[in-house]
């Protein structure tokens, strides 16, 4: 299982860098057509856009699967040990199960729904744009099974 997370973890970093990289070209360039050329590109607006969007979705799974996150763990420090690994198992389950409703089920009736329409400006369909949503929920999944998974293997005391 760590192997898979680790190649995981792996393409979901590379395609953020890449969405990154790719979104700084496109406002760079969105810049120089709109205030030297005084001709704003409206693709690459709306690339950018979307791109962002994937960034935000499959960054938040990056983050999650990490761990780095941002927690309020100041009550769930304060139980004994125990307690404290059945608490983090429910949290994880709590977000697998959001994840696999809203994210994956809810989100993939998005995307087919919105398959058919297109963007006006960069004549893809829609749902393509609405996939991360699938797709991210699908990793945090993995990652939420992978933390259970090792917060019930280390021993309660490392907890």
């Amino acid at each position: 299982m760590n192997a898979i997370k680790n190649v995981l973890d792996k393409i979901v970093e590379i395609f953020c860098i890449s969405i990154m990289a790719v979104m700084t070209l496109l406002v760079t360039w969105q810049v120089i057509t709109r205030y030297f050329f005084n001709n704003p590109s409206v693709i690459t607006e709306q690339l950018a856009q979307y791109l962002f969007v994937w960034l935000v979705l499959y960054g938040a799974a990056y983050v999650f699967g990490k761990r780095d996150h941002m927690a309020i763990v100041f009550v769930v420090e304060k139980m004994p040990l125990k307690i404290r690994r059945v608490v983090i198992v429910i949290q994880e389950i709590v977000i697998a199960l959001f994840a696999a409703g809203v994210m994956v089920y809810g989100g993939n009736k998005t995307m087919q729904t919105q398959m058919m329409q297109k963007d006006a400006a960069l004549q893809i369909p829609m749902g393509i744009v609405y996939s991360a949503i699938t797709f991210s929920g699908i990793c945090i999944i993995f990652y939420a099974i992978y933390n259970i998974v090792s917060t019930l293997k280390t021993p309660v005391e490392n907890t």
